[in-house]
């Protein structure tokens, strides 16, 4: 049970165990005011309510900023994402293209719907998009997609389709090696472990999810570890993300 208690500024968490009280501006009320809210978004379908210039984007806003910290650092030639849907994030992503005067967009989902293609293929942004359709596990997507990506060209990944553990893994498998020294591989939507039992899961997403594909591939390459990203700006107490993305990235050391 949780008490928020803001007469008092505090916070109260109970079970049969113990009970905790926290200050209201301490990062542990914060976290667990997080955790609430994330909850509560998932049920309510909080992240299909935005649109980035003029497509859905089904994403966390705060995802979105801090993956913007990342590509603005890393500046990369080429942004792989796999599992597009609307098509919302490819335009998030090649709008930065655009903005910074580098880097280019690679798109790759099993079914580009008619009307999202076109929506897609329409958009001013569309010259920094590539699209690919087919499964982002076959060998020869894996190919078209490698053929694309030129010897020295700085990459970034971030899987986003099928969000399976052995799916992701094997995305992780196929899509690591085109990681540069120094970026990352994202597995996005880890929180699949977190709301287990609320409205839209399955019992098996305890274990499949792509947060566990991430510790099992870190695990088995030695080249890769799960290294959060730093906050580029931060005049708060606040060192945590609020995110639908916990344990997603996966930096190549070597």
């Amino acid at each position: 049970m949780i008490i928020i208690d803001l007469e008092n500024d505090l916070i109260k968490t109970e079970s049969e165990q113990d009970q905790q009280i926290y200050p209201l501006n301490s990062p542990e009320a914060f976290a667990i005011i997080s955790n609430a809210w994330l909850r509560a978004g998932w049920d309510t379908k909080y992240v299909y309510s935005f649109t980035w210039m003029g497509r859905p984007i089904i994403q966390l806003p705060e995802d979105m900023i801090r993956i913007q910290e990342v590509i603005y650092t890393l500046k990369p030639d080429v942004i792989i994402e796999t599992g597009i849907a609307h098509g919302g994030s490819l335009i998030f992503y090649a709008g930065l293209c655009k903005m910074m005067d580098k880097g280019r967009v690679i798109g790759v989902d099993v079914e580009i719907r008619p009307h999202n293609r076109k929506a897609i293929e329409s958009h001013p942004l569309f010259p920094y998009i590539t699209l690919v359709e087919g499964n982002s596990i076959d060998p020869l997507i894996v190919e078209q997609v490698k053929k694309q990506i030129k010897p020295e060209d700085r990459v970034l990944v971030l899987l986003d389709s099928c969000h399976t553990k052995s799916h992701v893994l094997s995305e992780l498998s196929a899509y690591a090696p085109l990681v540069s020294v120094e970026s990352f591989i994202v597995a996005t939507d880890g929180i699949m472990e977190q709301v287990v039992g609320a409205p839209r899961t399955n019992p098996e997403w305890s274990w499949s999810n792509p947060k566990q594909a991430a510790l099992d591939f870190v695990a088995q390459n030695e080249d890769f570890v799960i290294e959060e990203p730093k906050f580029l700006f931060n005049e708060g107490i606040i060192t945590e993300r609020v995110t639908y993305w916990p344990g997603a990235f996966i930096k190549r050391i070597r």
